[in-house]
């Protein structure tokens, strides 16, 4: 329980990272959850095993099915009484819960480890794709801006080259005897 609350607490990013690398970088940490990983193997093998006894006390304690001894008269015959064969299941079902309990922790536990992880390699992958992108995006700003002033010189040069034509136009005409009225639209 304390490790998950580890894996899920609201920490600090700078926190949260050296956590997380001293938790993937760390061999002692490897080791640990190597030997986790037997243990929970263990308890895999101890789940069944607790699952088949509480199928054949279950038959035990179940009359007249082939097999039983049946509680009652045949139980006390084979040295069982009723508060043996009950205490026997209470037992297995208790000992079949714990170890499912323990597996089933376990797996969402390795789980929410693994959910952790990926999502402080998206944070950074995140973060380092920023980085190029804002890189790239001063880039392309600052092009922009260029091809802006380029444009604006080129307007200025534009209407400069307007108002020049427009003067050697009407220069033109006035020594020519053309009148403005003269010219022809088309």
């Amino acid at each position: 329980m304390v490790s998950f609350f580890l894996l899920v607490a609201p920490l600090p990013d700078k926190l949260r990272k050296s956590a997380i690398l001293f938790l993937r970088n760390n061999p002692l940490v490897s080791k640990v959850a190597l030997g986790l990983r037997f243990t929970f193997f263990f308890i895999f093998i101890l789940f069944a095993d607790s699952v088949n006894r509480v199928y054949r006390v279950q038959r035990e304690f179940a009359p007249g099915e082939p097999g039983s001894h049946g509680a009652g008269l045949a139980a006390a015959a084979a040295g069982y009484d009723r508060n043996e064969l009950q205490a026997r299941r209470f037992y297995a079902q208790r000992n079949m819960y714990l170890c499912g309990f323990t597996l089933f922790l376990s797996l969402i536990l390795l789980r929410t480890a693994t959910l952790v992880f990926e999502l402080a390699d998206a944070r950074e992958a995140l973060k380092s794709t920023n980085k190029n992108e804002s890189g790239e995006v001063k880039t392309l700003k600052e092009t922009i801006r260029k091809q802006e002033l380029d444009i604006e010189h080129l307007k200025k040069q534009a209407e400069g080259l307007s108002r020049e034509y427009n003067k050697v136009s009407d220069e033109l005409n006035e020594k020519s005897g053309v009148q403005p009225s003269d010219k022809k639209l088309d």
